[in-house]
């Protein structure tokens, strides 16, 4: 399984605030340390308020912050809530249309395994991922 760059976009911020505690930090910050669109982050973060992950504060002073502690916030549900591109296959998703799917002995495996992946990430929270705190506050502050 491959993740899309709005999802590995929406990963880097969790961690970044998963870092910073509950300081408020600007998606411009955070565009501006990854080298990123702030434009595009903009999009990354707003979906993630929409999915209770973040909370959002326009204004001075404003900012994202976690909208829970990092130890519960699961890293498969960040995933596929953030995740915007289809099944593995096609098949596995809405379009039935291939020819040899009433005979296709991939479909089973390829869904196993897709939800293998997610399981894995099922197993992960943002606390987890973001433990070398020390060190990820010193590559975020550079």
């Amino acid at each position: 399984m491959q993740l899309d760059k709005f999802t590995d976009y929406a990963l880097r911020i969790l961690m970044t605030l998963a870092v910073r505690g509950s300081a408020r930090v600007p998606t411009s910050e955070i565009a501006a340390l990854f080298k990123l669109s702030e434009n595009h982050l903009s999009k990354v973060a707003t979906q993630l308020a929409r999915q209770g992950f973040v909370t959002s504060e326009r204004g001075r002073g404003g900012g994202l912050t976690l909208a829970r502690p990092a130890d519960q916030i699961s890293i498969g549900a960040v995933v596929r809530a953030m995740k915007r591109v289809g099944p593995a296959v096609e098949c596995l998703g809405s379009n039935q249309s291939c020819l040899i799917l009433p005979a296709c002995g991939l479909r089973d495996p390829l869904a196993k395994a897709q939800e293998a992946f997610f399981a894995t990430l099922d197993g992960y929270t943002l606390a987890e991922v973001s433990r070398a705190r020390r060190s990820l506050t010193a590559l975020l502050d550079a």
